[in-house]
């Protein structure tokens, strides 16, 4: 029996962390949207109102669970944009242990629910390898999505590391949700885990989808906000802005920032356009609460088991700012990461063949609001999610409790902390030497800094003297109160790719920030003080050396300049056998974006129906099917155009064999496609797809044959899903050709 290395006092360790929220979000700290389970814990906490991200979801968890710096362990970038360079390559080296590993062998169980975004992204199939996914960090359970982002409402999840289909309904009854799935679930655990292991503390890492695009909840909760933003994000900036400082969350003094030219006033939105833009915003709101709901039925659990007065709560808003990527608002919000720009009315016209604007929210759009409203989200501060260089991006509120040491203070802990101080936190809580060696792997130093002394201490002087921040090539430096930052070559929400056939980072233009005297990065003093400033930026490139965040803006290698280096699978052709269902769309052959061929050895039956294969899901995808007989294809370019194509004659019955040949070009700015479907060698129906998806249809979903699980890619067969195909597939093999 291994030796008990805790008190039996220690206390439990829970994380929630909320995705893609700016501080001006929640009602807690003085905006608009309904947060009482934040409150709670606020309320008998302490709050932090300098605590901030790293500006992106998966180097801001990388950085919480190893108490590292992004690039230091590989985070530079998402994990589905990773690339060869040490500081972005997607993947946290052994020698950077995660919290998780560190608890266990003191003899905590842990676990894991949500969104995860750190397993690189060729490695995430049921086939492995597992070393990167949770359960491989130190995580004894995990239930939820290892990618970015995933529908709410049929989402591809993973339970430790096999697939799972979701559940019909929820345990109270309600229709299936991502958020309300994973609190079940991890109530459930909660529940075993005091029944078989009373003695063992826990760490819990609760981390939601939401507020992440898709914006997917149940219309009740999107009506809850009918009329609360018709005015616009202008004037929804000016009432938080006064709110805020009338319960004390910023100083009195702090100026509220200007918007940037590069962004639409409300005033300037068309009068028709309006209607969609506020919609866009009550979903988000009623998105935000109910992942607040659900939040506060774990802490209602802990109650009742009487454990949370011994629960250390750290409730995270945001793993970065609100996010601008919606861009001019969109029915289909991976259209801005694939870089093709669109018009409102595009996406008003597609609105309104789903049936009007009730339909945002549901499951058959992937709606994410207008980046007017994410500036919003952010006052006081400058620029939203993507942007390392403002506040906006990178400055998340956090409550803290633990009611049995800790005692309950309004008053902001303003000391400037990051996300990679959590983990020394629960070390000295703890009073655990962080080991210098894991599974035989000798670690590398940790960043983060303690925040134990501000508990009991609220004026204590910050102990945090430096901290880089850089996305993107959008980068700053902190050090002793001063801030030298600059913008980058990439504006979040300025539809399309940023040419950067002319940029070079030493030519960027930097700014200087006093923080003790300007608290949301109002005035530039960078002309008034330039040889401050140049010390900052030295001291920016030797943070960067020392955390291999070389070189500057080496995240851009894959979404700017070659989105054909995206991770992928190593194979030019594949073959399956049957039917094979749930491949991730970044391990699976990339049949939207590279030449390729797609030969089908199937039965077909008489007046045959069904999926033959689908990449992608509703909100972009592709899919070739039968229809009564009837060869079908469709290239669904995230719904704001589908391209469809149609045998004339019914396929003869008998052993077939079907043929999709993909042809794309660069035209610019599109990549074009030519599709042939052909039947025995015969072309039967093809033609042009006029734009198509370079990068990638989903974040989430994934290739199916013999049917369409998850999101159905064609509205044809919205109501028939999984549509599983009525003949017999033998062989189907993937090609690559150029």
């Amino acid at each position: 029996m291994k030796p008990r290395r805790l008190p039996a006092d220690f206390p439990n360790i829970l994380i929630v962390l909320i995705d893609d929220v700016g501080p001006g979000t929640p009602e807690t700290y003085g905006g608009e949207v309904h947060t009482p389970n934040l409150s709670r814990i606020a309320k008998t906490g302490i709050s932090f109102n300098r605590f901030h991200s790293t500006a992106m979801c998966s180097p801001t968890r990388a950085s919480l669970l190893t108490g590292r710096n992004h690039t230091r362990v590989g985070n530079g970038q998402i994990a589905e944009l990773a690339n060869d360079w040490d500081g972005f390559s997607g993947t946290i080296p052994k020698s950077s242990g995660t919290l998780a590993e560190v608890l266990k062998d003191y003899g905590y169980n842990t676990a894991a629910w949500g969104k995860w975004h750190n397993t690189p992204a060729a490695q995430t199939t049921s086939k492995g390898p597992f070393d990167y996914w949770p359960t491989g960090y130190g995580f004894e359970y995990f239930y939820g999505f290892l990618a970015g982002e995933a529908s709410q409402y049929e989402p591809h999840l993973v339970r430790n590391t096999s697939p799972v289909e979701t559940p019909e309904k929820l345990d109270d009854g309600s229709d299936y949700h991502l958020t309300g799935d994973i609190a079940d679930d991890a109530i459930l655990w909660l529940r075993e885990q005091q029944a078989f292991s009373p003695d063992k503390p826990f760490f819990m890492y609760w981390a939601t989808g939401a507020s992440h695009g898709p914006h997917q909840v149940p219309i009740k909760w999107a009506d809850k906000y009918k009329g609360r933003f018709d005015d616009g994000w202008d004037n929804y900036r000016e009432r938080v802005f006064a709110r805020a400082k009338k319960l004390g969350w910023i100083p009195e003094n702090t100026k509220l920032t200007t918007r940037p030219d590069s962004l639409a006033s409300w005033e300037s939105i068309p009068d028709d356009e309006k209607p969609f833009q506020r919609r866009l915003m009550e979903v988000f709101a009623g998105f935000t609460e109910h992942a607040d709901h659900h939040a506060g039925r774990i802490f209602n659990e802990l109650e009742r088991q009487g454990r949370l007065d011994n629960t250390l709560v750290f409730y995270i808003w945001g793993d970065n700012g609100s996010s601008a990527e919606g861009q001019n608002g969109t029915i289909s919000e991976l259209l801005a990461q694939n870089g093709i720009a669109t018009k409102i009315e595009d996406h008003l016209r597609a609105i309104n063949q789903l049936g009007g604007l009730d339909v945002l929210g549901s499951a058959k759009t992937d709606n994410m609001y207008h980046a007017g409203w994410a500036w919003a989200g952010s006052t006081p501060y400058k620029s939203t999610k993507l942007v390392a260089a403002h506040f906006g991006g990178t400055r998340q509120p956090m409550a803290v409790s633990w009611p049995k040491r800790l005692n309950a203070d309004n008053r902001p802990r303003s000391q400037f902390h990051h996300v990679v101080d959590i983990v020394p936190t629960v070390y000295e809580v703890l009073g655990i030497t962080p080991p210098r060696e894991i599974n035989g792997v000798p670690q590398d130093p940790i960043d983060g800094v303690s925040m134990q002394y501000t508990f009991n201490q609220p004026e204590a002087e910050g102990e945090r003297k430096t901290q880089f921040f850089d996305i993107m090539g959008s980068r700053a430096i902190f050090h002793d109160g001063w801030m030298a930052s600059t913008f980058g070559p990439r504006t979040p929400w300025t539809p399309g790719s940023p040419d950067l056939s002319t940029w070079d980072p030493r030519d960027d233009n930097w700014e200087l920030y006093n923080l003790e005297e300007d608290w949301s990065q109002a005035h530039d003093l960078a002309a008034d003080m330039p040889e401050r400033l140049r010390d900052m930026k030295e001291l920016f490139l030797i943070e960067s050396t020392k955390n291999k965040n070389l070189p500057i803006g080496g995240g851009l290698w894959v979404p700017v300049l070659h989105p054909e280096d995206k991770p992928a699978p190593p194979y030019t052709d594949w073959t399956f056998t049957g039917a094979i269902t749930r491949m991730p769309e970044f391990t699976a052959p990339a049949l939207g974006a590279r030449p390729n061929t797609v030969t089908i050895d199937a039965v077909v039956p008489e007046k045959a129906s069904g999926v033959l294969y689908a990449l992608g899901g509703f909100s972009g995808g592709l899919t070739c099917y039968m229809d009564d007989g009837y060869l079908c294809y469709e290239y669904n370019l995230f719904e704001i155009e589908r391209t469809k194509f149609r045998s004339e004659k019914r396929i003869p019955a008998g052993e077939v064999q079907i043929e999709v040949v993909s042809d794309f070009e660069l035209v610019k700015p599109n990549l074009v496609g030519n599709i042939v479907l052909k039947v025995n060698g015969e072309k039967v129906a093809g033609g042009k797809v006029p734009r198509s998806a370079p990068l990638t249809f989903t974040a989430n979903d994934c290739l199916d044959l013999g049917s369409d699980l998850g999101s159905p890619v064609s509205e044809f067969y919205y109501d028939r899903k999984p549509f599983e195909f009525s003949g017999t597939l033998n062989t189907t093999k993937v090609t690559y050709h150029e």
